[in-house]
């Protein structure tokens, strides 16, 4: 397997996938990297590949099929009286490919990915009644990017549906828009039209572009093994033998899993968008210093941006475009006041995204409170805020304070840190029973006698990780300005621009974990 972090993509995968799109010509660049990235594939998931040639071939055919009911389609060939019926007759036919495309792509996920979690809880119900049969239990083997691709799959068809973009009839580009491969494992979730054409233009190889994707790469490579691989033996040490631990220790844990996570989906996601850079590719930023948020909802638009930017186009707008949702915000806005009729109107849709956001990330019951948990806090803040800014009016309280601004970030910090608990506990009750022990086990000598050093990590562990953490916040308080770093490398002279690459590495050598003592830590966003 050749994780984007592995000594076999770096240094021969890669290399070897440049060389050949060099040397190809230009229109058969982009077959190229089709190639590479179904060898990619492979590398994971061998003849599950199958899925994946099903959801391209399939999607590719609908919509085809869409394209042609539009032609097919003459208004002005009809006769006056005729019109309205054909245009209905066009609506529905367009309206039933479309959920066919849909559904297709919506099964193969659901059969894969949750039967199991379905079919499991479906028999524990039996057994609560006394059922004296219970369904048989299925697991599936789950091909990589499963969930990423697939969301692109629907985000295509719906396009092509509402006529943003064009049905394609190269099934090769198509497919390369699926399957490119710095995309597969973690995303980003990119749009047919943010990355199809770029994908086939065949561009050459350029200086700039390759010293940009290797800048990126080492970035998300310092994340990766400075931060979330070192952490990882105590991050695994805390939740898998969580009854051991309470108070600190627990908040230990979510702090640390927190910024493991950032660490490590970020830093694959550097490596993504400094793979694309290379071959000239624009990929979509999927992180925007989260951590520099000061709501629930804003944080929400800084991770993860192309997931919460997939729900809310396909899934947040179309339920509030609803009748039913259109006439409860008629109606509570008539009966409640503006306020609370937008609230509650929007609700319905917000109540959408996040249930499918917690069930996206997994099948646990843990995914569905994580998503119900942020669905609950964004709702208070938008129903509070009325209630919050009469507060601050009363109380003479600046929010552009940096007092108040101070505040904001410790109280979204803590709302960060209880949500990720939830999400990494190996299971709802193991959460719940780790968010009672930080109250019930609470016993600050766990500061002093040395606890934290008993969990796998030593001093130097925890020095390498907390100068790690201040150059990712550096870097984050220098972008959070507007400032492109690169850009101010870039005007630097060749010396100086090698100089601090060769640091860079050596950097990474020096304080990444890596060889004996460690666990490396799989791709954490990979297993979603």
């Amino acid at each position: 397997m050749m994780a984007y972090n592995s000594l076999l993509y770096l240094f021969i995968f890669l290399p070897v996938v440049l060389l050949a799109y060099q040397l190809a010509p230009q229109s058969f660049r982009y077959k190229v990297l089709l190639i590479a990235s179904y060898v990619f594939f492979l590398s994971f998931s061998g003849k599950l590949l199958a899925y994946l040639l099903f959801s391209t071939l399939s999607i590719h055919h609908m919509g085809l099929w869409l394209a042609s009911c539009k032609k097919d389609y003459m208004p002005a060939a009809y006769a006056p009286e005729d019109k309205k019926a054909k245009k209905a007759a066009y609506d529905s036919k367009r309206r039933r490919i479309l959920w066919l495309g849909i559904g297709l792509q919506l099964s193969i996920l659901l059969i894969l990915k949750y039967s199991g979690f379905f079919f499991e809880n479906f028999n524990l119900a039996l057994k609560a009644i006394s059922f004296p049969r219970l369904l048989p239990s299925m697991k599936f083997a789950l091909p990589i990017g499963i969930s990423f691709y697939t969301l692109q799959a629907i985000s295509y068809l719906i396009d092509v549906y509402y006529e943003k973009i064009e049905a394609d009839d190269n099934l090769g580009r198509l497919a390369l828009y699926l399957s490119f491969f710095p995309t597969l494992l973690e995303g980003p979730i990119c749009r047919y039209s943010q990355t199809a054409k770029a994908l086939c233009q065949g561009k050459p190889l350029e200086y700039k572009n390759l010293t940009y994707g290797l800048q990126r790469i080492m970035w998300g490579l310092f994340k990766k093994l400075v931060i979330a691989d070192r952490l990882n033996l105590l991050v695994e040490t805390i939740f898998d033998t969580a009854n051991h631990y309470g108070g600190i220790i627990v908040i230990a844990g979510a702090v640390l899993y927190t910024f493991q996570l950032y660490a490590d989906f970020s830093g694959c996601i550097d490596m993504t968008i400094g793979t694309g850079e290379m071959f000239g590719i624009a990929i979509p930023e999927n992180f925007r210093q989260p951590f520099f948020s000061k709501t629930a909802s804003e944080f929400w638009r800084r991770w993860h941006i192309t997931l919460g930017a997939w729900l809310k186009d396909y899934i947040f707008y179309p339920i509030s475009l609803t009748k039913f949702v259109k006439n409860l915000g008629k109606k509570s806005r008539a009966k409640l006041g503006k306020h609370l009729g937008q609230i509650i109107s929007s609700s319905a849709a917000l109540f959408g995204v996040w249930i499918l956001n917690g069930l996206w990330h997994g099948t646990g019951w843990n995914y569905i409170f994580f998503g119900m948990y942020y669905f609950v806090l964004i709702l208070l803040g938008n129903l509070l805020e009325p209630v919050i800014q009469r507060m601050v009016n009363a109380l003479r309280i600046s929010r552009t304070s940096a007092l108040y601004r101070s505040f904001q970030t410790v109280k979204l910090l803590v709302i960060v840190f209880t949500g990720e608990l939830f999400f990494r506990a190996n299971s709802l009750t193991a959460g719940m029973n780790m968010f009672q022990s930080i109250f019930t086990g609470f016993h600050w000598s766990a500061v002093t006698d040395g606890s934290l050093l008993k969990l796998g990590l030593s001093l130097p562990d925890f020095i390498a990780v907390f100068l790690g953490f201040i150059a990712v916040y550096t870097v984050g308080l220098i972008h959070e300005q507007g400032i492109s770093i690169r850009d101010r490398i870039s005007g630097w002279n060749m010396f100086a621009r090698w100089s601090f690459l060769y640091a860079a590495i050596l950097l990474i050598i020096v304080l990444g974990a890596y060889g004996d003592g460690y666990l490396p830590a799989k791709l954490i966003y990979a297993g979603f």
